[in-house]
C-alpha cells in the first residue's frame, strides 16, 4: 500500500499527493510517470511523476478531477493508502544543452513540464515558459516555474490573469521576436494545444516535442489502448513514449480514439457523485 503523505489542493478539481514510494521514486528520471489504482475496483490511471524526495522515500503526483477514477482518488487524504502504484514508466526526457528552450503547459499539462523544466535548466539551456489555463484561478505551479525561467508568460482564455488569448499567441510573438531565437520547444498539455503548438513550430523549423496522455491500461506495451501513429507508423506511448516529436504525431487519429468512451466516462463520474 502506498500512503498519502500531503495533500494540497492547487486550483478548483486539481490537487496535489506526496506518496510513500521509495522504490519508485530512487529509480525515477524527469519525463517518466506511472500507474496507480485507487482500490481494488479502480481503473488504472496513467500520472506523471512531478518530484521526489529521497530522504524520505516519496514522489509528487498532480492531477485534475476529469472522471470518475480522478474523483475517487480526489477523496482520499493525509493517511490513507492508493491500491497500487507502478513505475516508472515510460522513457526519461532527453536532457542536453539546445540554447533557449520554450516551455509550453497547458492546464494541469504544467506539472509535467515542471520536472523537465529543472532538468533543462540544470543542462545549461536558458528557459522561456509560456503557462496557459482557461482562467486565473486554474492556473498552477506559477511560482515554481518562475523560480526555473528566464521569463515566465502566462495566457488565459478569459484575460483575467496575463495575457488574453492562447499560448500559440505567446509563443508566435515569442518566436518572431527573435530575442533571443528559439532554439527547443517543448508542449505539454491538451492534445489540441499540443497540435497547434507543433503545427505553428512546423513553419518555423524548431524542434518540438511533445508528452502524449493517451489512454493506457497495463502500461506495458501490451493492452494497445496507448497507440498512436507517428511518422506514419504504429507506436505505444508508454513504451516508445511518452514523449515524441510533435512534428511526426498523427494527433487527429489520437483525438478521435480519446472519445470512445467518453460517454461511459461521463455516466460512470454522475453515478459516483450521486448525479
Amino acid at each position: 500500500m502506498f500512503r498519502i503523505t500531503q495533500k494540497e489542493q492547487l486550483a478548483p478539481g486539481t490537487f496535489s499527493y506526496w506518496v510513500e514510494a521509495a522504490d519508485i521514486a530512487s529509480a525515477y528520471k524527469p519525463g517518466q510517470f506511472l500507474i496507480l489504482r485507487v482500490d481494488a475496483e479502480g481503473e488504472r490511471i496513467p500520472l506523471t511523476i512531478v518530484d521526489t524526495q529521497l530522504d524520505k522515500g516519496l514522489l509528487r503526483i498532480i492531477f485534475s478531477v476529469v472522471g470518475k477514477s480522478s474523483y475517487c482518488l480526489s477523496q482520499l487524504n493525509v493517511g490513507d493508502a492508493i491500491q497500487d502504484v507502478v513505475g516508472p514508466l515510460g522513457n526519461a526526457t532527453h536532457i542536453e544543452n539546445y540554447g533557449t528552450v520554450a516551455v509550453v503547459g497547458g492546464g494541469v499539462g504544467i506539472a509535467p513540464i515542471y520536472p523537465i523544466t529543472r532538468a533543462m535548466k540544470k543542462a545549461g539551456n536558458r528557459i522561456i515558459s509560456i503557462l496557459g489555463a482557461r482562467n486565473g484561478e486554474l492556473l498552477i505551479l506559477h511560482d515554481d516555474m518562475k523560480s526555473l525561467s528566464e521569463q515566465v508568460i502566462v495566457t488565459t482564455d478569459d484575460g483575467s490573469l496575463g495575457k488574453k488569448g492562447f499560448v500559440t499567441d505567446a509563443l508566435r510573438e515569442l518566436i518572431d521576436a527573435k530575442n533571443p531565437p528559439i532554439d527547443f520547444v517543448l508542449a505539454v498539455g491538451p492534445l489540441i494545444m499540443m497540435k497547434a503548438v507543433s503545427e505553428l513550430t512546423r513553419g518555423y523549423g524548431i524542434k518540438t516535442m511533445v508528452s502524449l496522455n493517451t489512454m493506457m491500461v497495463d502500461g506495458t506495451g501490451m493492452c494497445g489502448g496507448c497507440r498512436c501513429s507517428v511518422e506514419g507508423k504504429a507506436r505505444f506511448a508508454c513504451v516508445h513514449g511518452p514523449e515524441f516529436d510533435g512534428h511526426e504525431v498523427n494527433f487527429d487519429e489520437i483525438m478521435r480514439r480519446q472519445t470512445m468512451f467518453r460517454d461511459k466516462e461521463k455516466r460512470d463520474y454522475d453515478k459516483v457523485r450521486g448525479l
